[in-house]
Order: structure tokens, then sequence, then C-alpha cells
């Protein structure tokens, strides 16, 4: 992936070459940082996805049980509609501890390696 936008610099330290980031990238560790994400992310994803287009399906065809009150005006449709925020924020916070402890240390071995601190 091109970008206009240079690498960060930090003083002291060489940038590594194209031939190292290939090397990296076809290594075991990368292998297994991918791996910890992507076993996190696309399953969530895809769970996320079809919660949402049970709602939507839920409010076009089924609009009898939707319209269900609750209690008071509150109806099954606006606790569905407010458990997707909750969703969204509890998904969020998730991935924040699942980053935290599994991926950004694997993150920082091979930024470390890649500096030559190792």
């Amino acid at each position: 992936m091109a970008t206009e936008t240079p690498p960060p610099v930090t003083p002291g330290v060489p940038l590594p070459t194209a031939d190292e980031f290939t090397a990296v990238q076809q290594s075991a560790d990368f292998g297994e940082l991918r791996r910890a994400h992507r076993s996190f992310a696309f399953p969530l994803t895809l769970a996320f996805i079809a919660w949402y287009l049970l709602y939507v399906l839920l409010s076009n065809y089924a609009g009898g049980f939707m319209g269900t009150k609750v209690a008071g005006n509150v109806n099954v449709a606006l606790v569905l509609g407010l458990a997707q925020f909750l969703t969204t924020f509890l998904i969020a916070w998730w991935y924040a501890r699942h980053a935290a402890a599994k991926l950004d240390p694997r993150a920082r071995a091979i930024k470390s390696r890649m500096e030559g601190a190792e």
C-alpha cells in the first residue's frame, strides 16, 4: 500500500529497508500477530453484522413483534435499537482489552526487533 506520508523518524534509529519489512512480514511472529487479530476481529465483525441485519429484518418484516410494549411507551424495537449502541461500545471495549493483552506486546516485540533493539 503506497502512501505519500513518510514514516515517522526516530533520531538515531535507521529506517528498515524494504527487504527487512518483507522478511518480517513473512516471519512466524508476524503471522501469529495477524492470526491473533483476525481470529478476534473477523468472527466478532460477522456476529455484529448478523445482529444488525436481524434488527433491520425484524423492523421491516416483524412490525407486530417490534411494536410489542415492554414498559410504558418502550417497545421491543426501542430496546433492540438501544442494544445496538450498547453492543458497539462493548465490542470496542473488548477489542481494546484484547489488543492490549494479545496484540500490542507482539507488535512491540516485532517493532523493537526491526529497530535493532534486540
